[in-house]
């Protein structure tokens, strides 16, 4: 059985840890909440280009623009060179936050595709990924945990730029999706190009006398890199959200471990002086006894 020294000084560990999980889940809990008012600020914003890129596609159904796809790109599925942006955290402690959006990455990356092209943000995801030998094109630092439009419009110009090159045929984000407050799944999105039934509008009559100068392709060569912009910056806050969220559960689970640890070795801190006790009264009471024969 453990000495009392060592019983003590497991407890004043648990502690000082508890310290530390009980701050980094009032500081998670703090980021959390100011990146959905980042996040929330910027909404409308983004909205309305999409409802100005519906508006392009109401007014000019016919219209052919490389943004939402090249006519004349006819590889197969095997043939054709894929871009992923994945998104993980700059470090751990996050549950299985990180391990499952890189477990999807590699799935995808796995397809009977021989072309990609692989574009990191986190050092957690580069680090997995240079250990286990795969190209990386280029690691985006600091924006796992500083995610602004600054980060996200160097982002969308590097993908942008492969992919009007013809380097690159699709661009697609791996990152983390918040469901609710309790559950969240990595998901893939497609960027680019972009979907037309996306863009569908009931409403096309509305848009039907608006002109667009010079031409409705100028106005998407315009309005299409700042939506990209848009896709990758909210791809970018929602994954610092489902970071904090996955920090501030584990840092709750382990500050509720570390209750149950305390509790129990303060139960074992009791046996062990109470025993301590009886045994300094035995041999008092033995050592009176010897004193009293040792008089007769």
């Amino acid at each position: 059985m453990a000495s009392l020294s060592e019983i003590q000084e497991r407890i004043n560990s648990i502690k000082d840890t508890m310290k530390i999980t009980n701050a980094m889940y009032m500081i998670s809990s703090n980021k959390m909440r100011k990146a959905r008012e980042q996040l929330a600020n910027t909404e409308p914003y983004f909205k309305k280009l999409d409802e100005i890129i519906s508006g392009v596609l109401s007014h000019s159904p016919q219209i052919v623009h490389d943004v939402f796809g090249r006519h004349d790109d006819f590889k197969s599925q095997e043939q054709r060179r894929r871009g992923f942006l994945v998104i993980t955290a700059d470090k751990g402690l996050a549950g299985s936050y990180n391990h499952n959006v890189l477990k999807l990455a590699k799935a995808a990356i796995r397809e009977p595709r021989k072309t990609y092209e692989l574009y990191v943000v986190g050092h957690v995801g580069e680090n997995h990924f240079r250990t286990r030998h795969y190209n990386i094109n280029e690691t985006f630092h600091y924006t796992a945990q500083n995610p602004t439009l600054g980060r996200a419009r160097h982002i969308a110009n590097t993908l942008i730029e492969q992919y009007v090159e013809n380097k690159l045929d699709e661009v697609l984000i791996i990152y983390t999706r918040m469901i609710s407050a309790s559950e969240m799944e990595p998901v893939i999105t497609r960027i680019l190009p972009l979907s037309r039934e996306d863009y569908d509008n009931d409403d096309g009559a509305h848009y039907a006398e608006i002109p667009m100068f010079p031409s409705p392709e100028a106005v998407l060569d315009s309005v299409a890199p700042t939506c990209v912009v848009g896709y990758i910056y909210s791809a970018l806050v929602e994954a610092y959200c489902c970071e904090q969220n996955a920090r501030v559960t584990a840092m709750q689970a382990a500050t509720d471990a570390g209750k149950d640890m305390l509790h129990d070795l303060s139960i074992q801190y009791n046996r062990v002086r109470q025993a301590r006790i009886t045994q300094e009264i035995t041999e008092v009471a033995a050592g009176a006894k010897a004193l009293k024969r040792a008089k007769k």
